[in-house]
C-alpha cells in the first residue's frame, strides 16, 4: 500500500546542501526517522514528498526554501545586551544558544560580538536553503 496521510512511517534519510555538504544522516544516528504524515511534525515539502512511497521504495528529491524551512527573515538577527547572559557565558561566533524571550523558548547562532551586545540570528540555521534529500521507506503502518 502507498503511504497516505494520517499513516505512520519509519525512514532512513540523508539530507545535503545544493554543494554537497551533509546536514543530517539518519544512517549515521543508526535508527529511522518516525513520524506520522500531516501531522506536522515535519517540513511540509519533507512530508508531502513521502505520500505515495511504499515500504522498501527509495527516492531522491530536492526542496526549495518555501517547502522547507523558509526564507530568511532579516528582522529575526537581533542584537541583545551582553548583561542578558550569564557572568561565565563563553561567547562563540558561530555558537548556539537557547533561552526564552517574550515570544517564548528560542534557539539562536552568535553571529557578532561587541563590547556591549551579542548579534543573534534567530532564523532556522536551514532558512533560505535549497535541501537535497535521499529517504527510503523502512516501514508503514497505515491508519486505514
Amino acid at each position: 500500500m502507498k503511504v497516505a496521510t494520517g499513516d505512520s512511517v519509519k525512514v532512513h534519510y540523508r539530507g545535503t546542501l545544493p554543494d554537497g555538504t551533509e546536514f543530517d544522516n539518519s544512517h549515521a544516528r543508526g535508527e529511522p526517522l518516525e513520524f506520522t504524515i500531516g501531522s506536522g511534525q515535519m517540513i511540509v515539502g519533507f512530508n508531502d514528498a513521502i505520500i505515495g512511497m511504499e515500504e522498501g521504495e527509495t527516492k531522491s528529491f530536492s526542496l526549495t526554501p518555501e517547502l522547507a524551512y523558509g526564507h530568511r527573515i532579516e528582522e529575526a538577527v537581533q542584537a541583545v545586551p551582553r548583561a542578558a547572559f550569564g557572568e561565565d557565558f563563553q561567547f562563540e561566533i558561530g555558537g548556539m544558544v537557547q533561552g526564552n524571550g517574550p515570544q517564548g523558548p528560542f534557539i539562536a547562532k552568535i553571529q557578532e560580538l561587541s563590547d556591549d551586545t551579542v548579534t543573534l540570528d534567530l532564523n532556522h540555521p536551514l532558512a533560505g536553503e535549497n535541501l537535497n534529500f535521499e529517504v527510503e521507506v523502512v516501514s508503514h503502518l497505515t491508519e486505514r
